[in-house]
């Protein structure tokens, strides 16, 4: 007599990151029933990876008979001596809390269970961008991929329906451009720009970390405040007078210096200081040569409201990736594209599992 499993009733993607945990609740037919981000300063300790995936479980309502597909840029964080004990750290504390039903995105290799985790880690490592280019791959031919998150931005090509990316881990995409360290909401000022004009003429920037980019998308008014978990570089509150105090101490001011239009101005100098820097990454990759004039820019994470406009300064279409997905509701579907990496890894433990491929 053959003995038979049930097919899992839900499918849980996991992105286990350094200062979030995105988490999304997926049903067998690929549609996000239910996609969350909750804070996770893992460079604090594991207590508070315990902490998030218990208050991850907890709103998502505990679902029973899941099946849980991960993938993670946590290793990173420097309570770990280096990346392959971050990835075994992070595997193994996973797997105690969320049972054996856990497979690990390791990249080429497909999913892997904890048993080869340790062959598996420097795939393992910070592979959650490949898990959301894999999937946004099935949907288009060919574009360019853009994720932009709290900290960092993503840029992979995609041709002929799969990605063509250069670099494989964090050194070798730092170095052709598609990983760079920016994002909407933990990147500090001092590493945008030494000079900022201010007041009617340019003026040096403090090389202190007094205030970030956080700050700058609040006054624009374009960080929505549901994405807004990073800590303040003071660790006072997020309140516009707090935020201005902040951004004037970035040129040596108090907010009363000048009235609020003026820190305005600076953050849209600052602003454009980013998007500067980002363009700069956006024609590195385009110079490959790859896909046509004008493909798409695929848009996803805090920082999608960049990708948009990147795309018309550019002359390139703009497609959010939300766009690309399947969800119950608009609220779903709209934290699916901030949380594009865990999405994309449930979906791939769904196309995995349907296959046999799984771990």
């Amino acid at each position: 007599m053959t003995e038979t499993t049930s097919s899992p009733q839900h499918y849980l993607g996991w992105d286990i990151g350094g200062a979030n945990l995105k988490v999304a609740l997926v049903r067998p037919d690929g549609i996000a029933v239910k996609v969350i981000q909750v804070p996770c300063p893992l460079w604090q300790g594991m207590d508070r990876l315990d902490a998030a995936i218990d208050l991850a479980l907890a709103e998502l309502g505990g679902p029973g008979g899941a099946k849980h597909s991960v993938t993670m840029t946590g290793e990173l964080a420097d309570i770990f001596p280096d990346r392959a004990s971050g990835v075994w750290e992070i595997a193994l504390r996973t797997h105690a809390m969320l049972g054996s039903e856990l497979c690990f995105f390791a990249g080429a290799s497909g999913f892997v269970p904890l048993a080869q985790v340790q062959q598996h880690a420097n795939a393992i490592a910070s592979a959650n961008w490949l898990a959301s280019a894999a999937f946004v791959a099935t949907k288009l031919q060919q574009g360019l991929f853009i994720d932009i998150g709290s900290t960092t931005a993503d840029f992979v090509l995609l041709h002929d329906g799969r990605p063509v990316n250069r670099g494989q881990t964090d050194a070798e995409r730092m170095q052709h451009e598609e990983l760079v360290y920016t994002g909407v909401a933990r990147t500090s000022l001092m590493a945008l720009a030494s000079r900022i004009p201010f007041a009617g003429q340019w003026q040096n920037v403090a090389a202190e970390h007094f205030a970030t980019t956080a700050d700058v998308y609040r006054l624009t008014g374009e960080l929505d405040p549901a994405e807004d978990m990073a800590a303040t570089a003071d660790g006072a509150g997020k309140s516009m007078d707090e935020t201005c105090r902040r951004l004037a101490r970035m040129v040596g001011r108090d907010a009363d210096d000048a009235d609020k239009t003026a820190w305005v101005h600076l953050a849209q100098a600052f602003r454009q200081q980013q998007l500067a820097i980002l363009r700069d990454a956006v024609l590195c990759n385009l110079s490959r040569n790859v896909v046509r004039p004008g493909a798409p820019f695929i848009g996803a994470g805090a920082g999608v409201f960049l990708v948009r406009e990147l795309a018309q300064q550019l002359g390139h279409e703009f497609l959010a990736a939300s766009s690309l997905l399947k969800a119950e509701s608009d609220q779903a579907r709209n934290w699916a594209g901030v949380c594009l990496p865990a999405y994309a890894v449930a979906n791939l433990g769904i196309t995995a599992n349907s296959q046999e491929r799984a771990c």
